[in-house]
């Protein structure tokens, strides 16, 4: 069916991440006295905002977390934000054309003003109506709750029912399902993996390239 609102998930949708936060996270990690823990588990952390990302890591690594950790993690990743970080390929030529047919809006639980500066630093921002960029530090409660779907569905002026959420993780396919939203699963995103099989169903979107958003 046609959509007349794409919502994007920003971590492991529109731009992969992994490396900037895992480095970020093994940093913080060394200097609290901790072994890094491999990038592949840290992308997995990802998807709750930085205090729940903060908590799995010192979690796993078996460490208390210091009181301060949350400040100290979201310094350190401050100064990386960009180092790594790029758009998936074939993100662009997928806003290019979904651009053209309904508005595009950014949902994610990373703090606003670190989305911004992403997207800015990308060349993404030029997609996205400012109003139509929410991070997890807003008004709004944080993925999955469903509360800044509902809301971005309303200020384009459209239905629930003709919005797509794009994103890769169970957060994701949690905060659609509790919007009444569709939900597209990306494959080729690092949150994936941490979705459990017999969490979807056969109608489930899943996809392995943006560009097959394209055909939907």
């Amino acid at each position: 069916m046609p959509f007349s609102l794409y919502v994007f998930d920003l971590d492991g949708t529109l731009v992969d991440s992994r490396r900037d936060l895992a480095e970020s996270a093994n940093e913080l990690l060394r200097v609290s006295g901790a072994w890094p823990l491999p990038e592949e588990d840290i992308g997995r952390m990802v998807g709750d905002g930085a205090a729940v990302l903060v908590a799995r890591m010192f979690a796993a690594s078996g460490i208390a977390q210091p009181p301060d950790a949350l400040a100290r993690f979201l310094a350190i990743y401050d100064g990386r934000l960009l180092n790594h970080t790029r758009p998936y390929s074939g993100i662009r030529e997928t806003l290019d054309r979904l651009i053209e047919r309904a508005p595009l809006a950014v949902l994610t639980n990373k703090p606003i003003a670190a989305t911004r500066r992403i997207l800015a630093g990308l060349q993404l921002n030029g997609y996205f109506d400012a109003s139509f960029v929410i991070g997890g530090d807003g008004p709004f409660p944080r993925k999955p709750d469903p509360s800044a779907l509902r809301h971005l569905a309303a200020i384009a002026t459209t239905t629930v029912a003709s919005t797509l959420l794009i994103g890769d993780s169970l957060i994701d396919w949690r905060t659609a399902r509790q919007a009444g939203t569709a939900i597209c699963l990306a494959r080729y995103g690092f949150g994936f993996g941490g979705i459990p099989r017999d969490a979807l169903s056969p109608d489930d979107c899943i996809v392995d390239d943006p560009l097959a958003l394209l055909a939907m």
